[in-house]
């Protein structure tokens, strides 16, 4: 992030626009719904600033910017669509001290200033640091359409109401009143009652804050996907929004808990192969103190908290420290994986059933009805089975598999940094080496990506042809 977005409060502060043209028209058009005390300098002024002078919004003086013009100025505009202008202007402005910005010339300038959707006194500003203005527009006009027209209303009788919501105590009970007012009363109020009911609205929320008994801790078991945040549910979203702690495992993404409150309390609880690792019980007693002590916990698992998660130890704790809680299902790494290669998991014709299976349980790599992966046909999709692959093979050779079974490894399933590998349970291990698969990754037994399924049946089907001929 280049720019870092701020919101300047331009209150009785100077702000001065040189060049009197249709650029500086567009710019000034946003320029005037502030507060700020805005003079323009320019010759031959255009026929719409001439008349903002005389309506009182601005001043024109009607000639180019001098030395010391620029004193006091918070922020110096540069569009007088000559370059060589706007450089004298540029270096004026920033010797009083001003911001400066030359329109259209990213390079030269201070700060930008973004698309902005209006609902004063809520703004939202989209910038895309000049890469992408059509990109930009294009978010306005999203933002114009979702954010009614009556936000701005809401949002001024809130602020006027601020003191008085500042008796109930920071934090959670705070935001729920908040989040009644803007998410349900305040809409409904004011669509049936006018803007001169909503005070009256904010006094009831507030008096059933007041005498409401504390709410008690909980905790949701959210299955935090595989990794792109768009796979998330849209419970799942809400519920981390609202969180006031967020604990979670190594492998959640960023990406994800970027979707939490600010302030909300963030602790990673990993479990690093062959590393420092939280204890379970640990995990546990972290969720009850938090919990116990009122907050909402969004306990985060990636992938789905039910596959191989320890989902049911979490709720033993929970439920004998009294503490309620939800779950949350979310699209297990497995699905995502099967996704990213473009294959199903069962067909017809090929497997009636799909085994998901672990590399490892608490004793070490963990033994399965190895017979029943040798099958024809026979799919199974391995979690954490990189560090197992060797072991693996071995047993399932020593059960008379294929040796030229395929197998497909899918590393950071749905990422950004996602890395596909096939070969087959022969090659298996050596492969995973020498493509630097480290994990997280599935091990499919039995699938290839479809564009090698198609290629190998297609070739079958010639095969038996020509056998027929």
């Amino acid at each position: 992030m280049r720019h870092f977005p701020i919101f300047c409060d331009l209150r009785a502060r100077r702000v001065i626009v040189c060049g009197a043209t249709e650029t500086a028209v567009a710019k000034l058009r946003l320029i005037l719904k502030t507060e700020a005390r805005v003079t323009v300098f320019g010759d031959d002024p255009h026929e719409q600033i001439v008349r903002w002078a005389g309506e009182d919004q601005l001043t024109l003086i009607q000639r180019p910017l001098e030395r010391g013009d620029a004193l006091c100025a918070a922020l110096v505009y540069g569009a007088t669509e000559d370059p060589v202008e706007d450089a004298r202007i540029a270096e004026l402005g920033r010797a009083c001290g001003a911001l400066v910005n030359i329109v259209d010339n990213l390079e030269d300038s201070d700060f930008i200033t973004p698309a902005i959707v209006d609902r004063d006194p809520v703004t939202v500003a989209i910038g895309t640091e000049g890469a992408a203005p059509v990109l930009a527009r294009r978010i306005k006009a999203m933002n114009e359409e979702n954010l009614s027209g009556d936000l701005g209303t809401l949002a001024r009788i809130g602020q006027s109401f601020r003191h008085r919501a500042e008796t109930l105590p920071m934090g959670r009970v705070r935001r729920a009143f908040w989040s009644r007012y803007y998410d349900d009363v305040g809409p409904r109020v004011l669509a049936e009652h006018g803007e001169v009911a909503l005070v009256g609205a904010l006094e009831t929320l507030l008096d059933d804050a007041v005498n409401k008994s504390s709410e008690p801790g909980r905790v949701a078991l959210i299955g935090a996907g595989p990794g792109d945040p768009e796979l998330l549910t849209l419970k799942a979203r809400r519920m981390l929004h609202e969180a006031d702690v967020v604990i979670h495992d190594r492998l959640v993404a960023p990406s994800v808990l970027e979707l939490a409150r600010r302030e909300a309390i963030v602790i990673e609880v990993g479990k690093t192969p062959n590393g420092e690792s939280w204890k379970q019980d640990d995990i546990n007693a972290l969720m009850v103190e938090h919990a116990s002590g009122g907050a909402h916990i969004a306990r985060l698992k990636s992938g789905d908290p039910g596959m191989f998660g320890r989902l049911d130890e979490e709720m033993d704790a929970l439920d004998a420290a009294g503490i309620a809680f939800e779950i949350i299902p979310g699209i297990t790494s497995a699905m995502a994986a099967a996704a990213s290669i473009k294959v199903s998991l069962t067909r017809r014709g090929r497997n009636k059933s799909v085994q998901f299976i672990t590399g490892h349980d608490v004793k070490g790599f963990a033994e399965h009805d190895w017979r029943s992966l040798t099958i024809p046909g026979a799919t199974a999709a391995f979690y954490m089975g990189v560090r197992a692959a060797r072991f693996v093979q071995g047993r399932m050779l020593m059960h008379g598999a294929d040796p030229d079974t395929p197998v497909t490894a899918v590393e950071n399933a749905s990422r950004p940094d996602q890395k596909i590998v096939s070969t087959t349970l022969e090659a298996l291990p050596d492969t995973l080496k020498s493509a630097g698969i480290t994990g997280p990754a599935i091990l499919f037994i039995g699938l290839s990506p479809r564009e090698a399924m198609d290629a190998a049946e297609t070739l079958s089907a010639q095969t038996n042809l020509q056998e027929a001929l």
